[in-house]
C-alpha cells in the first residue's frame, strides 16, 4: 500500500463538496486501517480570541494569535479542536508525525497558544477528515485528489488563499491546467 502520510491532499477542480473545495489537506495518519487528515486553508469567521474564551480559556488578547482564523479542518469531530503545529513536546494528547510535526488535541496546548510558551507554529483547527480502509485510495482513483508531499512552509506561512494554488504549483501545474477527467484507464 502507498502510504500518503506527510503528503498533502490537493482538491481537484470537480471536488464541490464545500468542505473540500479548492481544499489542501494535510494528512496526519494514513494506514491499512484509514487515513486522517487536517484541512490547512479554510478558514471559519471564528478567531483563536472567540474559541478560547467560548472555552473559558485565558489568553492575551494583544497577542496577534488572538486574531487569527481558526480553520475548518474536516466534518468529522468538528466540535474537537485540533492544533497540527511545530514540533514541541510536554502536551499531555499529541501525536509525533513527521517532518517535524506533531498534532495535538489536548486542552494545555490550547492555554499556551497566546503565550510565548506556544509551539513555533501552529494551526488550530476545528474537526478533521477521516476516510475508512480503501477509501481514499479509490477518491484518488476517482480524480479527487492530486497528492504531493507536503511542505511545512505551505501549512504554516502562506495565507490561506495562497495555500491551494502554492501547492500545486511545487509540482508545475497551475489550477488552471487541472482537469475534470482521470489520466488513468
Amino acid at each position: 500500500m502507498q502510504g500518503f502520510q506527510n503528503h498533502f491532499l490537493i482538491a481537484m477542480p470537480a471536488l464541490d463538496d464545500p468542505m473540500f473545495k479548492r481544499s489542501v489537506t494535510y494528512v496526519c495518519e494514513h494506514n491499512a486501517d484509514g487515513a486522517m487528515g487536517i484541512v490547512v486553508n479554510h478558514p471559519l469567521n471564528v478567531k483563536v480570541a472567540d474559541l478560547l474564551e467560548q472555552l473559558e480559556i485565558a489568553y492575551d488578547a494583544k497577542s496577534p494569535v488572538a486574531g487569527r482564523n481558526v480553520c475548518a479542518g474536516g466534518p468529522v469531530q468538528s466540535d474537537r479542536g485540533f492544533v497540527l503545529h511545530t514540533a514541541k513536546a510536554g502536551y499531555h494528547s499529541s501525536m509525533d508525525l513527521e517532518n517535524g510535526l506533531m498534532v495535538t488535541t489536548s486542552k494545555d496546548i490550547l492555554i499556551d497558544l497566546t503565550t510565548d510558551r506556544a509551539p513555533d507554529k501552529f494551526i488550530l483547527a476545528l474537526g478533521y477528515a477521516g476516510w475508512t480502509a480503501g477509501q481514499l485510495e479509490q477518491e484518488i482513483i476517482d480524480n479527487s485528489w492530486l497528492v504531493i508531499p507536503a511542505e511545512n512552509h505551505i501549512i504554516f506561512d502562506l495565507t490561506h488563499a495562497e495555500k491551494w494554488q502554492s501547492a500545486t504549483a511545487t509540482i508545475g501545474i497551475k489550477p488552471w491546467q487541472l482537469t475534470n477527467e482521470a489520466g488513468h484507464a
